[in-house]
Protein backbone atom coordinates (compact mmCIF):
# COMPACT_ATOMS: atom_id res chain seq x y z
CA UNK A 1 0.00 0.00 0.00
CA UNK A 2 1.27 3.48 -0.90
CA UNK A 3 1.98 5.69 2.10
CA UNK A 4 -0.41 8.43 3.11
CA UNK A 5 1.52 11.71 3.20
CA UNK A 6 0.66 13.98 6.12
CA UNK A 7 1.97 17.53 6.17
CA UNK A 8 2.66 19.96 8.96
CA UNK A 9 1.28 23.41 8.14
CA UNK A 10 3.07 26.37 9.78
CA UNK A 11 6.60 26.82 8.39
CA UNK A 12 6.39 23.57 6.41
CA UNK A 13 3.69 24.68 3.97
CA UNK A 14 3.11 28.31 4.98
CA UNK A 15 5.74 31.04 5.14
CA UNK A 16 5.97 32.87 8.47
CA UNK A 17 8.29 35.46 6.90
CA UNK A 18 5.14 37.19 5.67
CA UNK A 19 4.64 38.37 9.27
CA UNK A 20 7.91 40.30 9.34
CA UNK A 21 6.58 43.73 8.22
CA UNK A 22 3.85 43.55 10.85
CA UNK A 23 6.28 42.59 13.61
CA UNK A 24 8.63 45.35 12.48
CA UNK A 25 5.80 47.89 12.81
CA UNK A 26 4.84 46.68 16.28
CA UNK A 27 8.20 45.66 17.78
CA UNK A 28 10.72 47.56 15.66
CA UNK A 29 12.44 44.29 14.72
CA UNK A 30 11.15 41.89 12.08
CA UNK A 31 13.43 39.08 13.25
CA UNK A 32 11.42 38.60 16.47
CA UNK A 33 8.83 36.64 14.49
CA UNK A 34 11.05 33.60 15.05
CA UNK A 35 11.42 34.43 18.73
CA UNK A 36 7.63 34.64 19.12
CA UNK A 37 7.01 31.35 17.30
CA UNK A 38 9.68 29.63 19.42
CA UNK A 39 7.89 30.86 22.57
CA UNK A 40 4.63 29.53 21.15
CA UNK A 41 6.10 26.10 20.48
CA UNK A 42 7.67 26.03 23.93
CA UNK A 43 4.28 26.79 25.43
CA UNK A 44 2.63 24.00 23.45
CA UNK A 45 5.21 21.44 24.49
CA UNK A 46 5.04 22.55 28.13
CA UNK A 47 1.25 22.26 28.08
CA UNK A 48 1.55 18.72 26.75
CA UNK A 49 4.17 17.66 29.29
CA UNK A 50 2.10 19.10 32.14
CA UNK A 51 -1.14 17.68 30.68
CA UNK A 52 -2.68 21.16 30.81
CA UNK A 53 -4.00 21.74 27.29
CA UNK A 54 -4.80 25.17 25.90
CA UNK A 55 -5.93 26.04 22.39
CA UNK A 56 -2.94 26.89 20.16
CA UNK A 57 -4.44 30.33 19.57
CA UNK A 58 -4.56 30.98 23.32
CA UNK A 59 -0.93 29.92 23.59
CA UNK A 60 -0.05 32.19 20.65
CA UNK A 61 -1.59 35.16 22.43
CA UNK A 62 0.27 34.27 25.63
CA UNK A 63 3.56 34.00 23.74
CA UNK A 64 2.88 37.38 22.15
CA UNK A 65 2.40 38.91 25.59
CA UNK A 66 5.66 37.35 26.75
CA UNK A 67 7.48 38.73 23.73
CA UNK A 68 6.05 42.21 24.33
CA UNK A 69 7.23 42.10 27.95
CA UNK A 70 10.70 41.00 26.87
CA UNK A 71 10.86 43.78 24.28
CA UNK A 72 9.36 46.45 26.55
CA UNK A 73 6.49 47.02 24.10
CA UNK A 74 2.86 47.74 24.98
CA UNK A 75 0.55 45.78 22.70
CA UNK A 76 -2.82 47.20 21.75
CA UNK A 77 -5.89 45.09 21.09
CA UNK A 78 -5.57 46.14 17.45
CA UNK A 79 -1.99 44.84 17.33
CA UNK A 80 -3.06 41.47 18.71
CA UNK A 81 -5.95 41.26 16.27
CA UNK A 82 -3.71 42.18 13.33
CA UNK A 83 -1.24 39.39 14.14
CA UNK A 84 -4.04 36.87 14.64
CA UNK A 85 -5.57 37.74 11.28
CA UNK A 86 -2.18 37.68 9.55
CA UNK A 87 -1.59 34.14 10.82
CA UNK A 88 -4.74 33.06 9.00
CA UNK A 89 -3.52 34.65 5.76
CA UNK A 90 0.00 33.31 5.42
CA UNK A 91 1.16 32.56 1.88
CA UNK A 92 2.53 29.16 0.90
CA UNK A 93 6.23 28.71 0.28
CA UNK A 94 6.81 29.00 -3.46
CA UNK A 95 7.62 25.30 -3.89
CA UNK A 96 4.52 24.02 -2.13
CA UNK A 97 1.65 24.18 -4.68
CA UNK A 98 3.63 22.52 -7.46
CA UNK A 99 5.02 19.80 -5.21
CA UNK A 100 1.59 18.98 -3.77
CA UNK A 101 0.15 18.79 -7.28
CA UNK A 102 2.91 16.42 -8.36
CA UNK A 103 2.36 14.16 -5.36
CA UNK A 104 -1.39 14.15 -5.85
CA UNK A 105 -1.05 13.31 -9.54
CA UNK A 106 1.34 10.49 -8.60
CA UNK A 107 -1.50 8.89 -6.65
CA UNK A 108 -0.54 9.75 -3.08
CA UNK A 109 -3.23 10.47 -0.53
CA UNK A 110 -2.48 13.81 1.13
CA UNK A 111 -3.58 15.17 4.50
CA UNK A 112 -2.53 17.91 6.90
CA UNK A 113 -1.89 17.63 10.64
CA UNK A 114 -1.32 20.83 12.58
CA UNK A 115 -1.09 22.12 16.13
CA UNK A 116 -3.45 24.95 15.08
CA UNK A 117 -7.14 24.64 16.01
CA UNK A 118 -9.46 23.28 13.29
CA UNK A 119 -11.02 26.62 12.29
CA UNK A 120 -7.62 28.28 11.94
CA UNK A 121 -6.17 25.38 9.95
CA UNK A 122 -9.10 25.44 7.53
CA UNK A 123 -8.85 29.22 7.13
CA UNK A 124 -5.09 29.09 6.59
CA UNK A 125 -5.14 26.42 3.91
CA UNK A 126 -8.18 27.88 2.17
CA UNK A 127 -6.56 31.31 1.98
CA UNK A 128 -3.29 29.81 0.74
CA UNK A 129 -5.14 27.94 -2.01
CA UNK A 130 -3.97 24.55 -0.69
CA UNK A 131 -7.07 23.07 0.95
CA UNK A 132 -8.14 21.24 -2.20
CA UNK A 133 -5.05 19.05 -2.15
CA UNK A 134 -5.93 17.43 1.17
CA UNK A 135 -8.55 14.80 1.80
CA UNK A 136 -8.52 15.76 5.48
CA UNK A 137 -7.22 18.77 7.42
CA UNK A 138 -6.60 17.44 10.91
CA UNK A 139 -5.88 19.28 14.15
CA UNK A 140 -4.32 18.02 17.36
CA UNK A 141 -7.18 19.78 19.18
CA UNK A 142 -9.19 16.56 19.09
CA UNK A 143 -6.54 14.82 21.23
CA UNK A 144 -5.80 17.56 23.75
CA UNK A 145 -2.10 16.95 23.09
CA UNK A 146 0.32 18.79 20.83
CA UNK A 147 2.86 17.27 18.49
CA UNK A 148 5.40 15.70 19.08
CA UNK A 149 3.37 13.64 21.60
CA UNK A 150 2.32 10.31 20.04
CA UNK A 151 -1.44 10.86 20.35
CA UNK A 152 -1.81 13.31 17.42
CA UNK A 153 -0.02 10.98 14.99
CA UNK A 154 -2.06 7.96 16.08
CA UNK A 155 -5.23 10.07 15.83
CA UNK A 156 -4.30 11.05 12.27
CA UNK A 157 -3.65 7.45 11.29
CA UNK A 158 -7.05 6.38 12.67
CA UNK A 159 -8.83 9.21 10.88
CA UNK A 160 -7.13 8.25 7.62
CA UNK A 161 -7.85 4.54 8.08
CA UNK A 162 -4.23 3.42 8.00
CA UNK A 163 -1.68 2.04 10.43
CA UNK A 164 1.02 4.42 11.68
CA UNK A 165 3.55 2.54 9.53
CA UNK A 166 1.55 3.50 6.42
CA UNK A 167 1.66 7.22 7.25
CA UNK A 168 4.59 9.55 6.50
CA UNK A 169 4.80 12.85 8.39
CA UNK A 170 6.44 15.62 6.37
CA UNK A 171 7.62 18.64 8.35
CA UNK A 172 10.22 21.38 8.57
CA UNK A 173 10.58 20.83 12.34
CA UNK A 174 12.93 18.14 13.53
CA UNK A 175 10.85 17.55 16.67
CA UNK A 176 7.73 16.91 14.55
CA UNK A 177 9.48 14.36 12.35
CA UNK A 178 11.09 12.74 15.40
CA UNK A 179 7.71 12.57 17.13
CA UNK A 180 6.18 10.81 14.14
CA UNK A 181 9.05 8.33 13.94
CA UNK A 182 8.74 7.59 17.65
CA UNK A 183 5.00 7.01 17.16
CA UNK A 184 5.72 4.35 14.54
CA UNK A 185 5.20 6.49 11.44
CA UNK A 186 7.53 7.22 8.56
CA UNK A 187 8.96 10.72 8.23
CA UNK A 188 10.48 13.25 5.86
CA UNK A 189 12.36 16.37 6.95
CA UNK A 190 12.10 19.59 4.93
CA UNK A 191 15.38 21.40 5.62
CA UNK A 192 14.19 24.91 4.85
CA UNK A 193 16.70 27.73 5.50
CA UNK A 194 17.66 27.70 9.16
CA UNK A 195 16.03 24.32 9.84
CA UNK A 196 18.31 21.48 10.91
CA UNK A 197 17.86 18.13 12.64
CA UNK A 198 19.43 17.62 16.05
CA UNK A 199 22.04 14.87 16.21
CA UNK A 200 20.30 13.16 19.14
CA UNK A 201 16.97 12.70 17.33
CA UNK A 202 15.93 9.75 15.16
CA UNK A 203 16.40 10.59 11.50
CA UNK A 204 13.99 9.88 8.65
CA UNK A 205 15.00 8.14 5.44
CA UNK A 206 14.02 11.17 3.37
CA UNK A 207 15.39 14.73 3.71
CA UNK A 208 15.18 17.55 1.19
CA UNK A 209 15.74 21.29 0.95
CA UNK A 210 12.13 21.87 -0.08
CA UNK A 211 9.00 19.94 -1.01
CA UNK A 212 10.15 19.41 -4.57
CA UNK A 213 13.21 17.59 -3.24
CA UNK A 214 10.90 15.47 -1.07
CA UNK A 215 8.59 14.75 -4.02
CA UNK A 216 11.55 13.71 -6.19
CA UNK A 217 12.41 11.02 -3.65
CA UNK A 218 8.85 9.82 -3.14
CA UNK A 219 7.66 9.61 -6.73
CA UNK A 220 8.94 6.46 -8.50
Amino acid sequence: MQEVLVFDVNETLLDLKALRPLFYRIFGDEAVVSQWFALLLRGAMTATILNHYHDFGVLAADALGMLAEQMGVTLSAADREAIGQAMRRLPPHSDVPGALQRLQQAGFRLAALTNSPPETAQAQLQHAGLAGYFEQILSVHATGRFKPAPEPYHFAARQLGVSPEEMRMIAAHDWDVAGALSAGCQGAFVARPGMVMGDLLPRPDITGRNLNDIADQLIP
